[in-house]
């Protein structure tokens, strides 16, 4: 079941659950904590290749750098998601979630009307800024005002604690938006050893 409003409180009273800045208590309500929209933007953009290749089947995986800009924004500043477009953001937020918490993420109703669209979750023990891939489904653009309560997240316990660092992670306690790490998959090795067996005679 999903923490309610005291809970989540008495956590945060205790520095049991870590986020800072948490600008105004009314963040924390019902069953969820409202997180705000970062500074730091990675904005999708035509790059020089054809594709985003992300397979390393016929040739090695590309840089995704370059299909990606970055920019920033004060707080209080506006940035302007455009229709289809997918922007990687951040919460303004660090969090610190203890080994038997995970959290859930939703864009807040207020937004998900507007059409903008976000599917996370975080596993026990996370530590950093939350990440944001955020997508306007909308035929709009979207004017986003920097430091607006965007997402909320909702908290379950887990029934035993994790390690959250027991094993090599791509994303960690990072504090700005960064592009996909797909390359480091080694199941991608893989398929791709598979298919070089499989059409080693093909000329």
């Amino acid at each position: 079941m999903f923490l309610s409003e005291d809970c989540l409180r008495d956590l945060l009273a205790n520095n049991k659950l870590i986020i800072r800045p948490l600008l105004d208590p009314s963040q924390v309500n019902g069953i969820s904590i409202d997180f705000r929209l970062g500074t730091d933007f990675l904005v999708s953009i035509q790059g020089r290749e054809a594709f985003i290749n992300a397979s390393y089947n016929n040739e090695s995986v590309g840089s995704v750098d370059t299909f990606f800009q970055s920019t920033r924004r004060k707080f209080g500043e506006t940035f302007l998601l455009h229709p289809n477009q997918t922007v990687l953001a951040s919460s303004l937020e660090y969090i610190k979630l203890p080994p038997n918490l995970y959290a859930t993420l939703s864009m807040r109703s207020s937004y998900s009307r507007l059409g903008l669209t976000i599917s996370s979750s975080l596993q026990p023990g996370y530590c950093g800024c939350i990440s944001l891939e955020l997508t306007n489904t909308s035929k709009f653009a979207i004017n986003l005002t920097v430091g607006a309560c965007l997402f909320q997240a909702s908290f379950a316990y887990t029934d035993r604690d994790l390690n959250y660092f027991s094993k090599p992670r791509k994303y960690l306690c990072q504090v700005r938006p960064q592009v996909t790490l797909f390359k480091e998959d080694e199941d991608l090795k893989k398929l791709n050893s598979i298919w070089i067996e499989d059409n080693k005679n093909i000329t």
